[in-house]
């Protein structure tokens, strides 16, 4: 049974590591979306090969039992935003990787406007700056889910909850235009 103390661990490490175009695509995501190392990422693959490898079985399924299976996956990935509403198995089946770093919490902190970087908004969900809803969340990889991304906030006991705070200014600071500079010499 084991120690239920005992962290497992919770991803599968790719069968070819040294190849360069899975290095190269790894490298990529990770500058893409902000994470701190390839275990984070792996992770996020494996959660979704576990979601590709139940649409697989329910295809094999007898269609009674394959309907009510299929609507609590399709349920599932809809409430975390992966699916849109009327989704069938072969969508769960087109989902990749990117699909679900979309959802991370550090990402959607990002894409609203409340950090300037994806690190900034990391940091900030880890110190505790961030908001969803009435709870602190304080980890980056947790996905949010469908409905929650309005509710994400500051937290109303942080500095940054204030409009006059440095980086709130620097958030709403629009970047000058390019190619206004006056030449002093004339």
């Amino acid at each position: 049974m084991g120690d239920p103390k005992r962290q497992r661990k919770k991803f599968e490490t790719p069968r070819h590591p040294w190849r360069v175009d899975v290095l190269g695509e790894e490298l990529k995501l990770l500058g893409q979306f902000g994470l701190r190392n390839k275990r984070e990422l792996w992770k996020h693959e494996t959660q979704l090969t576990k979601y590709r490898d139940i649409a697989r079985s329910l295809l094999a399924m007898p269609p009674e039992r394959r309907a009510r299976l299929e609507s609590e996956l399709l349920t599932k990935l809809f409430n975390l935003g992966l699916v849109e509403e009327g989704a069938s198995v072969e969508n769960v089946l087109d989902l990749v990787v990117q699909d679900i770093l979309e959802r991370r919490f550090q990402t959607q902190v990002s894409r609203l406007g409340l950090a300037k970087t994806l690190c900034q908004s990391r940091q900030l969900i880890i110190h505790g700056h961030i908001y969803v809803g009435d709870r602190k969340l304080t980890s980056p990889s947790c996905l949010v889910k469908r409905g929650a991304e309005s509710k994400i906030t500051f937290s109303p006991d942080s500095p940054l909850n204030k409009a006059e705070h440095p980086v709130r200014k620097a958030l709403s600071v629009v970047p000058s235009t390019q190619g206004t500079e006056v030449n002093k010499d004339e």
